[in-house]
């Protein structure tokens, strides 16, 4: 894997902040890591795990 991005993310409220805040460090574990097992970014768990859950889904469509 040579790059991960967020195409949808939590909105509204606190969840822009949250999300401001925990997206790129996902993006760069998942990156570093090339899988979905990642560790969760404190204070995003919700963001954290639906990132996870959708990225386990992308690679298992990608073969990988």
């Amino acid at each position: 894997m040579t790059k991960a991005e967020a195409v949808q993310a939590p909105k509204g409220g606190q969840s822009d902040q949250v999300t401001a805040n925990a997206v790129p460090k996902l993006n760069q574990a998942a990156v570093a890591t090339g899988t979905a097992d990642i560790d969760a970014v404190s204070g995003a768990t919700y963001t954290s795990n639906g990132y996870k859950e959708s990225l386990q889904s992308a690679l298992d469509q990608a073969g990988g």
